[in-house]
C-alpha cells in the first residue's frame, strides 16, 4: 500500500498528482466508516466472550481508549463526546 501512495506522490505533472490524491481521500472516507464498523463489532464480539478492554487493545494493537469509545458510543474526531464543564470565573 505504500508503495502505491508513493507512486501518487511521484506523479510529475501536479494536477494530474491533486486530482489522485483527492480520489484517494474521498474514498478513504467511505472506508474508514466501514473499518471502524468491522473494528467496533470485533471489539464488542470479544468483549462478549469474556476479554478485558485492556486485552482487546493488545490483541488488536490499539489504544486502550479506543476500546473504551466504542462502549461509550464516541466515534469520529470527538465530535460526540459530551463537552468538558467549563470553570465558573470567581465571584467578585
Amino acid at each position: 500500500m505504500a508503495e502505491a501512495l508513493d507512486a501518487v506522490e511521484r506523479i510529475e505533472d501536479l494536477e494530474e498528482r491533486v486530482r489522485a490524491k483527492s480520489r484517494i481521500m474521498a474514498d478513504q472516507v467511505r472506508r474508514n466508516r466501514e473499518w471502524a464498523q468491522e473494528r467496533k463489532e470485533l471489539i464488542e464480539r470479544l468483549s462478549g466472550e469474556g476479554q478485558s478492554y485492556r486485552e482487546i487493545a493488545a490483541r488488536l494493537g490499539i489504544k486502550l481508549s479506543t476500546v473504551q469509545d466504542v462502549f461509550r458510543g464516541y466515534t469520529g474526531s470527538g465530535t460526540t463526546r459530551p463537552k468538558k464543564a467549563t470553570a465558573e470565573p470567581p465571584a467578585t
